[in-house]
C-alpha cells in the first residue's frame, strides 16, 4: 500500500489489532442472523511524510451510510464544547449576520443550531442521511453528499464561500486527505478561516487509546503531518489549540495559501517542537506500541474473568464505536458482558458489531442492578458515571480500561 499523501510505500506498522466489522454496523434481530464482514484492522505509518493510516480494506461509502448510527447531540459535554466553539470563533473572527459559516460532517446539527442562534447564515454538508435529517428537523440548511475539491469548488460558484468552515473530527475520517483538504482551500474566502478538530496522535500514542483506531478513521494525525498535507493542497496553518475532548484534542486554524496567510502564531511552533521530542518525526517514535496495547486487552480480560468468577454481573455503558475496538480486539463476548446502555434510541435494541452484546435502554441498569458499570467512551467517563451516581445506592463500581484498567 502506497501513502494516502504523498504515495510513498508503507512498511512500517504501528499497530496490528487483528480485524473487526466496521465499528458503526450495529446489528438487528435480522442481521444477528447473518454473517458479518470482517476486514483487517493495520495501522501503517508512512516514514516520509509520517501520516499514520489504516491498512486498505473496507469501502468509504459501506462505513457511511444511510443508517449510520453517531448522532453527536447524545452528549451535553459536546454541546456545550460546540456552544463554546461558535461564541469563541464569532468573537474572534467578527462573524456576524452579513457572514457566511459552512460546517463539513455536520452530523445532526449539534454545532450549527448554536450559528443560526447568533443569526449567522449556515450550511452544513452531511454525507449521513440518518443524521442529516436529525439537522434538518433543528432548521439546519443540509447537503448531503461527501465533500471534497468538486463540491468546494462548486458551492463557491453558488455564492456559498464561508469566512469560517469548521470541521470536528472528520479530517480523520477522509480516504483520499488530499481532496478533501483541497475543497477548504476553495471553498474559504480570501480572509476565510478553516478550523479542524481531531484526536492528538500524540495523546492516542502516550495514552494507549489504541480503542480509537477503527476503520472509519483512514487517519491519526499530527500536526507534523498536517500541516505538510495542508501546505500541499492550496491551506497555510497559522494557529493550533490543545483541546481535553476525546483524550485530548487539537484544534488547527488554517487559512488560504494564495493569499499570503495570516501571522503564524508561536503555539504552532511550540507544539511541532513537542511532537519532536516524542519522535513523531522519525520512525523510532513509533515502535513498542503493539506490546502495549496487548498489555492493555491482557489486563482487561483478566478483570473480566475475576468478575465472572467472583459471581459479580458486569454491564457497559456507551455502544461507541471504541468500545466496539476493544471488545473486539480482546475477544469479549456477552458471557463477560451482558449489555451495553446506550442512550441513543437509534442503538436500543440493536447488537454491538464483532462481539453481539446487546444494546439497551437507561432503564435496564435499574432492573439487572449490576455490580460493575465498564464505560467505553472513556473520555465521557466522568460525565456518565455522574449520570448514574444512583447505581452507587446497590454498591454498583464504575469502571475503565485505557489508559489501563481503573476501577472506582
Amino acid at each position: 500500500m502506497k501513502c494516502r499523501h504523498c504515495g510513498h510505500q508503507l512498511t512500517e506498522s504501528l499497530v496490528d489489532l487483528g480485524s473487526a466489522p466496521p465499528s458503526n454496523a450495529y446489528l438487528s434481530e435480522e442481521t444477528l442472523k447473518a454473517p458479518e464482514q470482517w476486514f483487517p484492522l493495520n495501522v501503517l505509518v508512512c516514514d516520509r511524510c509520517f501520516l499514520v493510516q489504516t491498512e486498505d480494506f473496507a469501502a468509504f461509502d459501506d462505513l457511511f451510510d444511510d443508517n449510520y448510527a453517531y448522532f453527536s447531540s447524545f452528549s451535553k459535554s459536546w454541546l456545550d464544547h460546540a456552544k463554546r466553539y461558535v461564541d469563541d470563533m464569532a468573537g474572534r473572527f467578527d462573524l456576524g449576520p452579513g457572514s457566511m459559516v459552512a460546517e463539513i460532517a455536520a452530523n445532526d446539527g449539534y454545532l450549527l443550531q448554536y450559528v443560526k442562534a447568533r443569526g449567522i447564515a449556515c450550511y452544513g454538508v452531511e454525507p449521513t442521511a440518518s443524521t442529516a435529517r436529525a439537522a434538518r428537523a433543528k432548521g439546519v440548511d443540509v447537503i448531503e453528499e461527501f465533500f471534497g475539491e468538486a463540491l468546494g469548488r462548486k458551492l463557491a460558484g453558488q455564492g456559498r464561500a464561508a469566512d469560517l468552515i469548521a470541521a470536528n473530527n472528520v479530517l480523520a475520517h477522509v480516504p483520499d486527505i488530499n481532496d478533501f483538504v483541497t475543497g477548504f482551500a476553495a471553498l474559504l474566502k480570501p480572509a476565510g478561516v478553516a478550523t479542524f478538530e481531531f484526536p492528538h496522535l500524540a495523546e492516542l500514542i502516550r495514552h494507549n487509546q489504541f480503542d480509537t483506531i477503527y476503520h472509519e478513521h483512514f487517519s491519526y494525525l499530527s500536526l507534523g503531518a498536517v500541516t505538510r498535507i495542508f501546505a500541499a493542497n492550496g491551506l497555510q496553518v497559522f494557529d493550533v489549540e490543545r483541546l481535553p475532548t476525546h483524550g485530548g484534542s487539537l484544534r488547527v486554524f488554517a487559512g488560504r495559501a494564495d493569499e499570503g496567510g495570516r501571522g503564524v502564531e508561536g503555539a504552532v511552533a511550540e507544539m511541532l517542537a513537542e511532537e519532536s521530542v516524542l519522535q513523531l518525526d522519525r520512525i523510532d517514535g513509533y515502535r513498542g506500541f503493539q506490546a502495549r496495547v496487548e498489555k492493555a486487552k491482557d489486563d482487561f480480560l483478566r478483570f473480566l474473568l475475576e468478575q465472572r468468577e467472583a459471581g459479580r454481573k458486569v454491564a457497559a455503558y456507551g455502544a461507541a464505536a471504541k468500545g466496539n475496538t476493544f471488545l473486539n480486539f480482546a475477544g469479549v463476548r456477552p458471557d463477560l458482558i451482558s449489555f451495553v446502555v446506550d442512550r441513543n434510541p437509534e442503538k436500543q435494541g440493536k447488537f454491538m458489531p464483532g462481539s453481539r452484546i446487546p444494546i439497551v435502554a437507561e432503564d435496564r441498569i435499574a432492573i439487572d442492578r449490576p455490580d460493575v458499570i465498564v464505560i467505553l467512551p472513556w473520555n465521557l467517563a466522568d460525565e456518565i458515571s455522574g449520570q448514574l451516581g444512583y447505581c452507587r445506592e446497590w454498591g454498583a463500581k464504575f469502571a475503565r480500561a485505557i489508559p489501563e484498567v481503573t476501577v472506582w
